[in-house]
Order: structure tokens, then C-alpha cells, then sequence
């Protein structure tokens, strides 16, 4: 029996799928789809404009596949493709803004309680205003840093670590209001 190595089967997939062969790039697809749908669905709240911007990402995920160099983590490298698309949109959409706010507090936030399901974690999310929501995503969830941030969204470091701050401020705010409801305190 011949075992394959993942990593080499990813590395012929890739090859395949820079050759322009559509059986590898459907698998490409099928295989990474979900968790890139899950990646927009944090940046923009409608599914279908979602899946829009998905579709579009991984167009360039394909006419670019040749640019991908297999020095990090395949998947990364599509995610990073995705989430650079749902900016993209949401700045041709005119849907963020980003108040000059050079004043900020960094505090300490606990993590958020694991009494609230996955649903009712991205709607708190999503009634974040877009620039509050956006830097929360980038920083919380995508692990990227202010001066990368502020680089992306072409805003001042002190920009983002502000609009951090206020996305978890007004989080935090909502979760006590669920916790309140839940415990029927209001």
C-alpha cells in the first residue's frame, strides 16, 4: 500500500490547479469552501453577499495560484485572499467608516461566557457598526496586529486600537444585556 503524504497530495493538487485542471481546482473548492464562507460571514452580514464575495475570492484564488510559493500554510494563504476581498467590497460598498479617534483605553475583556451559542456570538457581532466590526475581526479573530491593520484599511495604528476598543466595550455592554435576559434580571 502507497501512502501519500498530505502535504504532497495538497502540493500535486496545487500543481493540477495551476495547469488549469478544473477536477483539482472543484477539489480545491470542495475541500476549503466552508470554512472561507464562515470567513466572509464575519465580515459581511448578509449570506448570500457572502457567498458572492467567496466566489469572487476564489477567482483570484485560481488566476493567482501559481503566485502561491508553499512556504506557510496553504489555507492561509486562501483565507488571507478572502478576507482581503471582503475589505475590498465593503470599501467599494462605502459601508465602513472609521472615526478618527486617537483616544482609546486598553482594558482587560474576559472571554465571552460559553453559555451563548455560535449563533447568538456572530449576531452580537454583526450589530457591531462595519469599522468597529472589521478591526474586531482582523484583530480578534485574524490575529493581525494595529500596524498591519492600519495598513490594510489605510487608517492611523491608533485608529484601530480604538475602534478595538470600542467594539469590545459595546460587546461587552450586549452581553451583560444577555446575561441580565437570561437570568431574568431585565
Amino acid at each position: 500500500m502507497k501512502i501519500i503524504h498530505l502535504h504532497q497530495e495538497e502540493t500535486e493538487l496545487i500543481k493540477l490547479a495551476v495547469e488549469n485542471n478544473r477536477q483539482a481546482q472543484q477539489q480545491i473548492y470542495s475541500r476549503f469552501s466552508s470554512k472561507m464562507l464562515s470567513v466572509c460571514r464575519q465580515y459581511i452580514k448578509d449570506i448570500q453577499l457572502a457567498e458572492d464575495v467567496m466566489i469572487t475570492a476564489f477567482m483570484k484564488v485560481f488566476t493567482g495560484l501559481n503566485k502561491f510559493e508553499h512556504k506557510g500554510s496553504f489555507e492561509g494563504w486562501i483565507r488571507r485572499i478572502m478576507v482581503n476581498e471582503c475589505i475590498s467590497y465593503l470599501r467599494v460598498q462605502k459601508k465602513v467608516k472609521f472615526t478618527e479617534d486617537e483616544i482609546y483605553t486598553e482594558e482587560s475583556f474576559n472571554a465571552i461566557d460559553s453559555q451563548f451559542s455560535i449563533e447568538q456570538i456572530q449576531f452580537l457581532i454583526d450589530a457591531l457598526p462595519d469599522g468597529y466590526k472589521m478591526v474586531f475581526n482582523l484583530y480578534a479573530i485574524e490575529g493581525y496586529k494595529h500596524n498591519e491593520i492600519a495598513k490594510m484599511l489605510g487608517i492611523n495604528e491608533g485608529t484601530s486600537k480604538s475602534q478595538l476598543s470600542h467594539a469590545r466595550k459595546m460587546l461587552q455592554t450586549q452581553i451583560n444585556t444577555l446575561k441580565k435576559q437570561d437570568n431574568g434580571t431585565e
